[in-house]
């Protein structure tokens, strides 16, 4: 039986068409493959641009792992605002710290992020986008301001990803957090398909 007509007055034609309108399997998958290194190029080349070299994941501190990937998605475990194992601020923002040296801090938990991101997935043009961001802000008795302290992390994946780093996002201000640390970072991101 033949398919009914399509717009344009086109007849159907199964056999003819693979997913998303594209002529044949070939043309499908060298688009997958074009898109994984358009995207690859992009978010090394602004990481580069940003002067960011990725460190190696921050070693855990208990028994958890940095990433865990269920695809489509990655859960990246909270990173403090470490480099190379030493905190790099220490205390409660509005009191031990400025709110820019907040940001500051939250900035250094993302590239952490990143890093374990990217150790989990081998490349970061693999990543679709960034879903969600949780930020914990040890802050002073009254301070009230921790979604400006999150706009570290968040500005930055703007700055890497493009509109694919806009996210979702909760900040939460806490009493105390590991080592002092000010701030504590983790995401969820989409793998591309």
């Amino acid at each position: 039986m033949e398919a009914g007509p399509k717009a344009g007055g086109e007849k159907a034609q199964q056999s003819d068409r693979f997913p998303l309108g594209i002529p044949n399997r070939k043309t499908f998958f060298r688009s997958i493959k074009t898109r994984y290194e358009v995207g690859a190029v992009t978010v090394e080349k602004k990481l580069k641009e940003l002067g960011i070299e990725l460190p190696e994941p921050p070693k855990p501190l208990g028994a958890y792992v940095p990433a865990v990937v269920v695809p489509p998605f990655v859960f990246v475990s909270g990173e403090k605002a470490s480099v190379r194992g030493v905190l790099r601020y220490k205390g409660k923002v509005g009191k031990d710290l400025t709110l820019q040296e907040g940001y500051e801090a939250a900035r250094v938990c993302a590239i952490n992020c990143l890093a374990c991101l990217k150790s989990a997935v081998g490349d970061l043009g693999r990543i679709e986008r960034i879903v969600k961001v949780e930020g914990y802000i040890n802050s002073a008795d009254g301070f009230n301001q921790q979604p400006k302290v999150l706009n570290g992390a968040s500005d930055l994946l703007l700055r890497v990803f493009g509109d694919a780093g806009q996210h979702a996002r909760v900040a939460v201000g806490v009493n105390e957090l590991p080592d002092d640390s000010p701030v504590e970072v983790s995401m969820i991101a989409k793998l591309r398909e």
